[in-house]
């Protein structure tokens, strides 16, 4: 006996050849939306959290060996300073922008995208520098004593995370402003920092709006991962 062909098919049921393409193509094509569902809002709350509390940077330079290497990936604590002061041999992210790195001549048009990317995390902070504060307003900081140590306010440094001694191999002597800071890589030979910018506008003081954050340890790799103490040295400074 033939079906009768006048009573219709219900969708995503089995056919008379046994097809059931229409349904799968559907419960495909939620599986593909909830997917897509599901990674924006992991982007969006990554973002969010980046820019509130803590933020992922690669570094991508030697100068702050030997405590941060070349491509570690170190996590940043944004909110350390809301209510506390930046202390003598923290490890900050600043931007550089104007100061370690030229400022972006480009239209805004032509920044906007990467700046998006940047928030989202899809693309590096070109801007971001990472070093040690040598000396907050009001200090005096020089270098370098007979033993080769800096001083801040007459009182030598034993800083033992140096690359290599001495402190400096450029002599200098600095009275940093209020609001500004003295920054400097603990791999002073091969380190861009504020002694490059003593003759500059600023005389290498960098403003203390301009930190982004502490560094509070090294994210990746994993062989790597710790957090970072406060410098003994500095204690009570």
């Amino acid at each position: 006996m033939s079906q009768d062909s006048s009573i219709p098919q219900r969708r995503g049921r089995r056919t008379p050849s046994g097809d059931r393409r229409p349904r799968r193509r559907g419960l495909r094509g939620r599986w593909v939306l909830a997917v897509v569902a599901v990674s924006l809002a992991a982007v969006l709350a990554s973002a969010v959290v980046r820019s509130t509390v803590a933020e992922p940077y690669r570094i991508p330079s030697g100068s702050m060996e030997p405590l941060l290497r070349q491509g570690d990936r170190i996590s940043v604590d944004r909110s350390a300073y809301d209510s506390a002061p930046v202390r003598r041999g923290d490890v900050v992210v600043v931007d550089g922008e104007g100061s370690f790195v030229p400022y972006d001549s480009r239209p805004a048009a032509a920044t906007s995208l990467e700046e998006a990317l940047q928030w989202l995390g899809l693309a590096p902070d070109t801007t971001a520098v990472v070093k040690r504060v040598a000396g907050r307003g009001g200090d005096t900081v020089s270098c370098c004593t007979a033993d080769g140590l800096l001083t801040v306010n007459g009182e030598p440094v034993p800083e033992d995370y140096l690359a290599e001694p001495p402190a400096s191999e450029v002599p200098f002597t600095v009275t940093v402003p209020e609001g500004r800071l003295f920054l400097l890589g603990d791999n002073r030979h091969h380190s861009l920092d504020s002694r490059a910018l003593l003759g500059a506008p600023g005389g290498g003081m960098i403003a203390e709006s301009a930190v982004i954050g502490q560094v509070t340890g090294i994210a990746w790799p994993p062989a790597r991962r710790t957090g970072l103490e406060p410098v003994g040295a500095w204690s009570g400074r």
